[in-house]
């Protein structure tokens, strides 16, 4: 047998990579904030809101170090989609009428499932590759990091309610 002298890169790697640790971070705190989210509406507003500042850290993270994934990127995608999901449904049994907070649950999950499914079809790396878009509010968005953060920011201070 003839050893292969070339060292194989560990995929195991990939798993403790630093945006990867704060999105199992932004995991835990969720998964905690929903726990506790009526008996302890404050906390669970602290800890969402983290959440939500990590979700920028880690995307910030994977470009300083040079840790950008496939895993990564379907973990925060993932991630934020649930964290949208579980904050949707709880504002449907909290406020009238919660058909509204469903609906827009529904709007969440079907428009990024267009837009990745559209960045596939399209054969690009990411979904925030929009340089080609004829559509001028995705380029304004996914071109802009200020208004991207102030759309994300406003969104979350509206649906939060606090």
């Amino acid at each position: 047998m003839v050893k292969n002298s070339t060292p194989r890169p560990r995929k195991l790697l990939v798993y403790l990579y630093v945006p990867n640790i704060v999105g199992y971070v932004r995991v835990l705190m969720n998964c905690f904030a929903f726990a506790i989210c009526y008996s302890n509406k404050k906390l669970f507003s602290i800890l969402y809101f983290l959440s939500f500042v990590c979700d920028a850290i880690d995307g910030w993270c994977a470009r300083k170090f040079n840790q950008v994934s496939t895993f990564g990127a379907v973990l925060d995608m993932v991630t934020d989609r649930i964290s949208t999901a579980c904050l949707l449904v709880i504002l449907s049994q909290v406020y009238s009428p919660g058909l509204i907070f469903l609906s827009l649950l529904a709007l969440d999950i079907s428009s990024h499932w267009l837009q990745m499914y559209s960045t596939f079809l399209l054969g690009k790396g990411s979904h925030k590759d929009v340089k080609d878009s004829t559509n001028w509010l995705f380029r304004a968005y996914y071109g802009n990091r200020k208004f991207m953060g102030y759309c994300c920011v406003a969104c979350e201070n509206l649906m939060d309610g606090n």
